[in-house]
């Protein structure tokens, strides 16, 4: 309705305006009769891209003063129009069309102008701005676009839509996290998240692991989600990803790493009732499984062994042969991963209402997501309840009134376990001739775990059964905001804003396993909040004095923080499977955290704009922070920018643009934020615990804490120009930048002997350097059909400049086994490290380069320490958006890319350690190699290698010559991977069809994630599945669960 109102308004002025033009037509001493003679009369209908009609859009003969406006129902009718004449159809925030008229009705549909609707975006503290007055980068995605994907986690949406920005995500499915990163990584014992805004409102967006777990390879535990996923995509109206210090700098210490600001949907005025139902269904298949042999069965050296846990017996070929149970049958080849997983379904039902009531809007949703993952056995579901009303009042409609109420309710059990604990790892390493499905019933006669062998390895089927996990959160999210307008250029505004969240986690092992005999419980909770109370005064002028404009604003915020938590272990239980803490053999043991933070804030904007063409900004802001000393907790952060639009300077001198060539601006800023430090890190203390005779103990941290630690601070030059042709219809936009992160927050090592490990202090230099690339573009515009395509470009240099004196590396993230993960100097961000073939080192040697054998033929690593092996850093990322529009349908499609950088694989390691890789059986055949190499004779000489070995010995060789995680050059991939990511048809029915019914919008879809790997380098393994997210070591792969397509179908009904 309010856009029905605007093409009235607009009509209604544009007649007016047109009265002096129709006199001047009427003018006589033209030749009239000639014109009428040759002309005739166009008519048409102009809709938009929903099939309502557009009111007041503009039709006229182009090149001429000959035009007309279309009526309340959408229609015209043009005189004196000639065959042949292009006839030019505009409106305000659509794309102009143009058509050859020939004597046919014009059925004309307006596509929605991009580049129009987004020159207002939301910036820094929620405020609205022109774009073009922006002297950052910044990139706004709407929430249709968000959608396109369907996907639960709304991080993964982001994924090839924004340039520089890069998803890291786990294999886990909808309840598995996902880590944003923007411009490469700024701290080396941060998390490097932005921070994220709703309405205003700081979130939480945890990346959170299992209570109790390690964050090492062999017990990482349960990845327990991210925050962002507790938000409703189809609440969304706008994301706004502030990449830059530049765009971040309001936000000071908490925009060392970017920050992307959610504005939620609120009450406007629809036709109808303003309902919207919405729901969608999908089905979860594998997308990509490891490489598996399918030749080889269950045994080793050859021979088949029914206690074997590895497949390196004899070939297949049907033989008969006596099973661990001590049934006979015929030896064959199983797909076990494809046997043991599920089709995955997912539920989605959502329901909003959107309206306006004089001067109120309502904006109100309840969406439900039942998720049952192909995992067996994992399940989530989530409840979203949204309110939000908006109200203007008073003399003037002077004050406004904003408040919002959301609550989630995120309930999932038996998320999968990481690690060597992870039922992945058993399935990889499962002889391919040994079905997993006999072993379904999960437990024996006597009820303990039913398996083979002697192996310390649990059956997927009794953990789905009987090691289970729940753990259910309730999260509030609130704001409100009062705002007053003294006049039509001066306002103040007072907010307030909650995040607060309460998790409450079990775990029930049951009795019978190898690990327990009469099993364990555990039971965790975390209580979580954060409050935001803020003012913001703000004064705007456009005419100050001549062509001088400007606005200026001033503002504070107080931040508290604070969370609890308890986790309680029975350890062994005294009756099997009594789930309860006071049937431990010992005393349970108790661990509790509580943490307790303050921030309080001022800043200030100023802007000033000469003729619209001209825009220089400066901003600061100060922080007072409870985590440092009295001495070091006040810092500030101040930001300048410059805005040059010259295709506006040169139109307002009145020399003019070339037609084809429709907008130019240049920006550059320079700003400096800030990571802060969380608490108690300033002073030791001591922790209290117990001995094994329940005697009350004291115990130190082995960090040696410093009372004069300050903020990192991130300084960041950039600089960057778009330009337009064609009438909008070819954009791009350039971005160059350079940041320096320096007073990096180390844990310095130290001799034991001090009585400490480390110590922790400021030191180093951490450069990000890079461009980035947005090209928009429509090369296919007509009245029917439109093609509209989006190309991201990003590239990225993280180097380390220093770190402290003496110190040339420092360990990101846990250790990995005999695998490191380093930031190093001279180095880039996320060097990895491990051990390498030995090979000749002497380069006078004609073998120079060759590896270097045993004297039975069998490869050796090189010994002494681990060496760089490979980087973890991409060299760039590309994203590629096409969207074919005709009539009501829409078809869309995303290809991204990853280009660069380096992965390690322990699931590719652990397969061929175990013979299940399909490389241990080339060609399906298990021929004996020679390795091309040489060993030292008894003489000290290098002589050519001739032994040859078998495919067994070789392996075992590389997989267990250098720690449990072998030679780790042997198994460290290329990350590259294209892929086609989405691809979406959407119909919406036009409004023409639905005039008898009672609905407003009816819209179909189907979509699919993960369509095609284009390319690949893994053997089967996604590169994107890492490790975990927690941590900044994402150059490595660990047992992750196959990832998963998924096919959807969505149905939307609008009342």
């Amino acid at each position: 309705m309010l856009k029905r109102l605007k093409s009235v308004s607009m009509m209604l002025f544009l007649m007016g305006a047109s009265t002096g033009a129709a006199y001047a037509v009427s003018n006589p001493g033209t030749d009239d009769v000639k014109i009428t003679q040759q002309s005739s009369t166009c008519t048409g209908v102009v809709v938009d891209a929903t099939g309502e009609t557009v009111i007041g859009a503009s039709v006229v003969v182009k090149g001429t003063t000959n035009g007309t406006i279309t009526g309340i129902d959408g229609d015209f009718s043009l005189n004196n129009v000639k065959k042949g004449d292009i006839i030019q159809i505009s409106f305000v925030g659509y794309q102009t069309v143009e058509i050859p008229w020939n004597g046919q009705p014009l059925n004309v549909t307006l596509q929605d102008d991009t580049q129009t609707l987004q020159e207002v975006v939301v910036t820094a503290l929620g405020v609205k701005r022109e774009k073009k007055a922006l002297g950052y980068a910044m990139q706004e995605v709407k929430g249709d676009a968000l959608l396109n994907a369907r996907e639960t986690n709304l991080a993964n949406a982001l994924t090839g839509k924004v340039s520089g920005v890069q998803i890291i995500r786990s294999s886990n499915g909808p309840g598995g996290s996902s880590k944003i990163q923007l411009r490469g990584s700024n701290s080396v014992t941060g998390l490097n998240q932005p921070l994220i805004v709703v309405d205003g409102v700081p979130m939480d967006n945890f990346l959170a692991q299992q209570e109790g777990a390690s964050k090492d390879i062999f017990n990482p535990g349960q990845d327990m989600g991210n925050g962002l996923s507790d938000i409703n995509p189809e609440d969304i109206e706008s994301m706004s990803v502030l990449k830059g210090a530049s765009a971040a700098a309001l936000y000071g210490s908490r925009a060392g790493n970017g920050v992307i600001l959610i504005t939620t949907k609120s009450g406007k005025e629809s036709k109808g009732l303003g309902i919207t139902i919405s729901g969608s269904v999908s089905a979860e298949t594998i997308f990509m499984k490891p490489e598996m042999q399918k030749s080889f069965g269950q045994g080793y050296d050859g021979a088949f062994n029914n206690e074997e846990t590895r497949s390196w017996g004899e070939e297949i070929a049907g033989q008969e042969i006596t099973k661990w149970d001590g049934s006979r049958s015929k030896m064959a080849y199983y797909d076990n991963i494809d046997n043991y997983f599920r089709t995955g379904t997912n539920l989605t039902e959502s329901i909003a209402f959107s309206q306006q009531y004089g001067k109120t809007g309502i904006y109100a949703s309840v969406n439900r997501m039942d998720d049952h993952s192909k995992i067996p056995g994992a399940d989530i579901s989530r409840t979203n309840m949204m309110l939000r009303g908006t109200s203007t009042f008073g003399k003037d409609d002077r004050w406004t009134l904003d408040a919002k109420v959301q609550y989630i309710l995120s309930d999932a059990k038996n998320r999968p376990v990481n690690g060597d604990g992870s039922n992945f790892l058993t399935m990889y390493k499962f002889p391919v001739s040994l079905d997993i499905r006999d072993f379904s019933a999960a437990t024996d006669e006597n009820g303990d775990m039913l398996w083979f062998g002697t192996s310390s390895a649990r059956n997927p089927y009794w953990s789905q059964k009987y090691a289970l996990s729940n753990d259910v959160r309730n999260r509030f999210l609130l704001n409100g905001s009062l705002k007053y307008k003294f006049t039509d250029w001066l306002n103040a505004e007072i907010k307030a804003g909650s995040d607060m969240y309460y998790t409450e986690e079990t775990n029930k092992l049951y009795g019978g396993s190898p690990t327990s005999k009469t099993g364990s419980y555990a039971f965790s909770e975390k209580k979580f909040f954060e409050n935001n109370f803020s003012f913001l005064i703000s004064a705007n002028k456009d005419n100050i004095f001549g062509n001088w404009g400007g606005a200026a604003s001033f503002g504070g915020n107080l931040m508290e923080r604070k969370s609890t938590g308890i986790r309680s272990d029975s350890g062994e239980l005294v009756v099997k499977n009594l789930f309860s803490l006071n049937n431990g053999k010992n005393k349970p043991t108790v661990n509790d955290s509580y943490s307790h933070k303050k921030m309080n804030s001022l800043y200030g904007t100023a802007q000033i704009n000469y003729n619209g063409w001209l825009f220089l900004d400066g901003t600061f802001r100060n922080d007072w922070t409870s985590t440092l000393s009295k001495n070091n907790r006040s810092f500030f952060y101040p930001s300048v920018s410059a805005s040059w639009v010259i295709s506006d300077m040169i139109n307002k001198h009145g020399k003019g643009m070339p037609e084809w060539f429709t907008y130019a601006k240049a920006r550059i800023s320079y700003a400096e934020v800030g990571n802060d430090m969380d608490p108690y890190q300033l002073y030791n203390t001591y922790s209290i615990g117990s001995d094994p005779n329940g005697n009350k103990t004291t115990t130190i941290s082995g960090t040696l804490y410093n009372t004069d630690v300050k903020n990192e601070l991130i300084s960041s030059w950039e600089a960057g120009a778009e330009i337009r042709f064609f009438n909008n219809r070819l954009g791009l936009d350039f971005t160059w930048y350079k940041s320096n992160a320096k007073n990096q927050l180390l844990d310095l090592p130290m001799n034991s002997l001090s009585g400490y490990t480390g110590r922790k202090i400021n030191a180093g230099n951490i450069q990000n350097s890079g461009i980035e690339i947005m090209l928009n573009a429509t090369p296919v515009q007509s009245n029917d059909f439109n093609w509209d395509l989006q190309f991201n470009f990003s590239t990225n240099k993280n180097k380390i400049l220093e770190l402290a004196d003496g110190v040339e590396k420092y360990q990101l993230g846990p250790n990995l086994d005999n695998m490191r993960v380093y930031a190093v100097v001279g180095g880039n961000y996320g060097e990895i490290w491990g051990s390498k073939f030995a090979r000749v080192e002497d380069e006078s040697s004609p073998y120079y380069g060759q590896l270097i054998t045993t004297k039975e033929g069998r490869p050796t690593a090189k010994s002494g320490d681990i060496e760089k092996i490979g980087d973890q850093q991409a060299t760039c990322l590309l994203g590629l958006t096409n969207t074919f529009s005709y009539k009501g349908w829409t078809l869309s499609f995303l290809v991204d890319a990853r280009i660069g950088g380096e992965i390690f694989s322990a699931t590719n390691h652990t397969m061929q350690k175990s013979g299940t890789a399909k490389i241990t059986a080339p060609g399906g055949k298990r021929e004996n190699i020679i390795v091309e190499g040489v060993y030292m004779d008894d003489n000290g000489n290098y002589t050519p290698n001739t032994t040859p070995i078998t495919q067994q010995q070789y392996w075992e060789a590389v997989t267990t010559s250098s720690g449990n995680l072998g030679i780790g050059e042997a198994n460290l991939y290329d990350a590259t991977n294209v892929r086609l990511r989405n691809l979406s048809l959407n119909y919406t029915f036009p409004k023409s069809m639905l005039a008898k019914t009672p609905f407003q919008q009816v819209k179909l879809g189907v979509s699919c994630n993960n369509v095609w790997m284009i390319s690949s380098h893994m053997r089967g393994v996604d590169p994107e599945s890492v490790f975990a997210t927690y941590t900044n070591a994402t150059g490595f792969e660990a047992y992750s669960a196959p990832t998963s397509r998924t096919f959807l179908f969505n149905v939307t009904l609008g009342f």
